[in-house]
């Protein structure tokens, strides 16, 4: 089994939202905490590409200062981010996480996301990276890609993260779906929260069924659940469900071919995930 969960920290102000609701899922999970930091590669031009820019008879303190300037911008990047995840970890440990240990890298982070694949049972992200402040209908710029290459669940923190009370799961009848509620039935994760299962679709009596079955499951594994069939066009529906009743954690999936693995794998994505004002969990 995937033992741990390992949560992306940045600098920006999500993190501490992010390393608390790492904390969170290692107590309810039993699994420890890697926090990771990733210092992407360079954006400033190689010294030999500046020298040839700088050309011939150009005076070369200018490169040998420029090349400074690049290695300390670059130090100070690594001692930055050491005392952000020094920050991290002890907020971790603050807050009940069972074990941490971080991790500091230079590479691009959907690489170094699954290159720690097979060792992670759940990542956690932050909304916004530190490109951004708590700017409205913004997400970070990675999130999209994250979501699209990864097959481990990804809990997406918002600022400030507490402890769901509620949550509700968007459910399309299919296969995968119902793969997403065997997964959900047997975690620890969500076994104390009361659900809401909630499908976008017409009222039938294939729905209802398909919806009281779902729900017998997860009764049978002792989550407390209702179910609720609702029409509408689906990302506005599920965030009017989410307002009127008020869900802290909204659960997603790239379901089969659906109207909802539309938007969680097409031009949409975003714009759900940017819209959300509480954390979200993505099932792929």
């Amino acid at each position: 089994m995937k033992a741990r969960i390992t949560a992306c920290i940045d600098g920006s102000v999500i993190s501490s939202a992010v390393a608390d609701a790492a904390a969170w899922s290692s107590r309810l999970l039993d699994a420890p905490v890697k926090l990771l930091h990733v210092l992407e590669k360079s954006i400033s031009p190689a010294t030999e590409d500046l020298s040839g820019a700088i050309g011939l008879g150009s005076r070369e303190h200018l490169l040998a200062e420029l090349t400074e300037l690049d290695e300390r911008r670059n130090k100070l990047a690594v001692e930055h981010g050491k005392h952000i995840l020094e920050a991290a970890r002890q907020r971790c440990s603050d807050h009940g996480a069972t074990h941490v240990e971080v991790e500091q890298r230079h590479d691009h982070l959907l690489d170094a996301l699954l290159e720690c694949e097979a060792d992670t049972r759940l990542y956690v992200v932050g909304r916004l990276g530190e490109d951004h402040s708590l700017e409205k209908q913004v997400i970070g710029s990675h999130i999209e890609n994250v979501v699209r290459a990864i097959h481990t669940p990804i809990l997406m923190a918002t600022e400030p993260f507490h402890a769901p009370g509620n949550y509700m799961l968007a459910y399309d009848g299919s296969k995968t779906a119902d793969a997403a509620i065997e997964r959900i039935s047997t975690s620890p994760l969500l076994a104390n929260i009361p659900g809401h299962i909630v499908m976008v679709g017409d009222d039938s009596a294939d729905h209802r069924q398909q919806l009281e079955r779902v729900c017998g499951i997860l009764s049978g594994q002792g989550h407390s659940v209702q179910p609720h069939l609702i029409q509408g066009k689906v990302i506005d529906a599920l965030m009017a469900f989410q307002q009127e009743h008020g869900i802290e954690l909204k659960v997603m999936g790239a379901y089969g071919h659906s109207r909802i693995r539309e938007f969680l794998v097409g031009s949409n994505t975003s714009r759900m995930l940017a819209a959300s004002t509480v954390p979200v969990l993505i099932l792929r």
